[in-house]
């Protein structure tokens, strides 16, 4: 059970039928600051936690900013001078999209660790 791959196909499906938001359940603190990070660059509206007493669920607003989006799997460490490298195999343009990671210092984007120098490990592309 991949909560991250889970969250991404259930945003995926539900911007392919044009709804407004969607809700994904269980909820957990590393989907929560991939969703963060996806809102930071406008991909997707608020998001909220709903606390049901089991796992919780995400209620998150969809913009129609989402074309696709997945998980890269197996999850592959990369150094910084690697990352143009993946840009090119997962987003179709070089401007369009973002690739997460998770970094020593925490949830960042492939630009971001680009201009702090740091490595880490692929999570997930959107664009």
């Amino acid at each position: 059970m991949n909560l991250l791959a889970n969250t991404l196909s259930a945003m995926k499906n539900a911007e392919m039928r044009n709804k407004k938001e969607c809700i994904v359940a269980p909820a957990s603190k590393f989907v929560g600051s991939v969703l963060k990070t996806i809102q930071k660059h406008a991909y997707i509206g608020e998001f909220e936690l709903i606390d049901d007493g089991r796992g919780g669920k995400f209620r998150i607003q969809l913009l129609g900013r989402i074309n696709n989006c997945g998980v890269i799997r197996p999850r592959l460490g990369v150094s910084y001078t690697e990352l143009v490298k993946y840009e090119s195999k997962f987003l179709p343009n070089r401007d369009l999209g973002i690739l997460i990671l998770s970094t020593s210092k925490g949830i960042m984007t492939s630009r971001e660790c680009m201009e702090n120098r740091i490595g880490g490990v692929l999570l997930c592309y959107v664009y």
